[in-house]
């Protein structure tokens, strides 16, 4: 896999059925590694080592509807109360991040709610805060830390 834009981390990996895995320790299993899962992997340990985000609070990989369509995020920080604090949506390194990403997102994010959208490809990495009341997103340089 390629070095990715985040700090350093240390994975848990295993070859099976043909496959390299990788463990999750969100969802506590091994997943196959593809380069997407790659930059998952990344983002959740970003979230839980950098950004000291408790692992309670941390969602990985879950289904939604939207318009009558199942879809899936990638990443979701929860705030204590149960709604999303965060919604990151996580692309291989290889795909350009532009417009038709951040449509995906705000689509998510008009069931979601969060406060605040990541979007990464595991070399650029995009943030921003929501304004629902003007309907608008401001760009940020990074997410907030944890805080209670």
């Amino acid at each position: 896999m390629v070095p990715l834009n985040f700090p350093e981390y240390k994975f848990r990996f295993k070859s099976s059925e043909n496959n390299v895995r990788i463990f999750d320790s969100i969802r506590k299993k091994f997943v196959v590694l593809q380069p997407e899962e790659w930059v998952r992997q990344h983002v959740v340990n970003y979230l839980l080592l950098e950004k000291k985000y408790p692992k309670s609070l941390v969602n990985v990989e879950k289904q939604l509807i939207i318009n009558n369509i199942k879809k899936r995020y990638d990443v979701v920080v929860f705030n204590s109360d149960g709604s999303i604090h965060i919604l990151v949506e996580c692309k291989a390194p290889e795909i350009t991040i532009n417009q038709v990403t951040f449509d995906q997102i705000a689509r998510y994010n008009l069931e979601l709610k969060a406060d605040y959208l990541m979007v990464t490809n595991g070399l650029d990495h995009f943030y921003c805060k929501m304004d629902f009341t003007s309907e608008k997103y401001t760009f940020l340089r990074n997410i907030p830390d944890f805080s209670r």
